[in-house]
């Protein structure tokens, strides 16, 4: 099993836990990965982008000009998409982008891209970082003190209103529930911090 370091708030080592083989110790499927990640953006997408074609642009039911004689091409509508003003060929309408996959196919996505941080030592859990009042000098020298590269995508078991409002000013930081991880994130964020209730709730719902 994986051995880590749990953290204080002081960011002092407390003790070492064992993490789950089956989470942070798989073998990694980038595969999946990938396939995982692209569901996750097109279920994004909203898909509303309209444009309208020839019969439904206003106008265009009188003839431009007489079929023969005029020495000019042929027409039968100011609404033809070779005019100005007129209908769009091919244009986008409105679609549903969404795909599904297996539960087992996403589960084992996370659970390849866990194993990569950990892999990489960018992985640090602590005991708690509760706060009593948000505070966003508090959080920005707390992170410092757990010497997190770069960008921190904190992940936490239960909602922390103060921790919310003390993160969300710092363009580098977000915190996000243990229930809502994903890849996108994941993948954003260079460190990942995970507080000792966030990753039994990972372990509950990933095993």
């Amino acid at each position: 099993m994986p051995n880590v370091s749990v953290f204080s708030k002081e960011g002092q080592e407390i003790e070492k836990i064992d993490l789950s083989d089956g989470i942070f110790g798989v073998e990694v499927n980038t595969h999946v990965m990938h396939m995982s990640l692209k569901r996750q953006m097109a279920n994004a997408r909203r898909g509303c982008a309209s444009t309208k074609t020839r019969g439904e642009v206003r106008g265009g039911g009188k003839k431009p000009w007489r079929q023969k004689g005029t020495g000019r091409a042929r027409h039968g509508s100011r609404r033809s998409p070779v005019w100005k003003g007129g209908g769009i060929t091919f244009g986008p309408k409105p679609r549903d982008y969404s795909f599904s996959l297996p539960k087992k196919v996403r589960r084992l996505a996370l659970k390849s891209a866990l194993t990569i941080k950990f892999n990489e030592g960018k992985c640090k859990i602590v005991d708690s970082i509760s706060m009593d009042v948000p505070k966003t000098k508090h959080m920005v020298e707390f992170l410092d003190k757990l010497e997190l590269e770069n960008t921190t995508l904190i992940v936490i078991a239960e909602r922390d209103e103060n921790l919310e409002k003390s993160v969300r000013n710092l363009p580098y930081a977000k915190v996000i529930l243990a229930s809502n991880l994903n890849l996108h994130d994941l993948f954003k964020y260079d460190s990942l911090l995970l507080t000792r209730g966030a990753v039994k709730a990972i372990e509950e719902v990933l095993l």
